[in-house]
């Protein structure tokens, strides 16, 4: 996995040390639910669930510079909606007391730019759970254009049923963006 630099964030692949931070926050109940899964129950599953990241390479342990905990995720996987190879979609998780100082925002802009400058890809898509506001605000903060809402899109783990709000940015929006940051 490429590694990436930020003023405050390093982006990088997981290790099995990452265990005990990602545990730490992975257990609280206002976390997974919000990203659409169930909070952990032991250390044993986040430790199986860092060996998924390992073995996929699609998602990054964010790394806080200033201490080198790892705070959240930030994955790279296929668009559920579009068929090409050349788009992906961002999804994301962030430790509550870390929520609210823009490492997400600041996480999103290091792999729109790696997405858009390394990997060459046409489009980059994210979506949030229509309740979560804090998440509509990274995506719109980031430039995101709003798509719109898919009705009852996504069942939780819980059987509660969510709308979803889509949302898009191509290279050149991308571009153009940059220019007024």
């Amino acid at each position: 996995m490429q590694r990436l630099e930020s003023e405050r964030l390093i982006l990088r692949g997981f290790t099995e040390s990452d265990t005990d931070d990602l545990f730490r926050y992975a257990v609280d109940p206002e976390v997974g639910p919000r990203a659409g899964w169930k909070p952990h129950a032991s250390r044993e599953e986040s430790l199986s669930i860092i060996q998924m990241f390992m073995a996929d390479d699609n998602v990054f342990a964010i790394e806080r510079k200033s201490d080198h905990r790892m705070i959240g995720t930030i994955g790279l996987h296929k668009d559920k909606c579009r068929n090409l190879a050349d788009v992906k979609t961002i999804g994301y998780v962030l430790a509550q007391d870390c929520w609210g100082n823009g490492y997400m925002s600041e996480a999103v802009k290091l792999v729109l730019r790696y997405c858009c400058e390394e990997m060459h890809l046409r489009m980059v898509s994210i979506s949030h759970y229509t309740f979560n506001d804090q998440s509509r605000r990274v995506i719109e903060k980031c430039g995101f254009v709003y798509e719109g809402t898919l009705r009852q899109t996504f069942q939780r783990f819980d059987g509660a049923v969510f709308d979803e709000s889509m949302y898009s940015i191509t290279k050149e929006e991308w571009r153009k963006h940059q220019l007024f940051v």
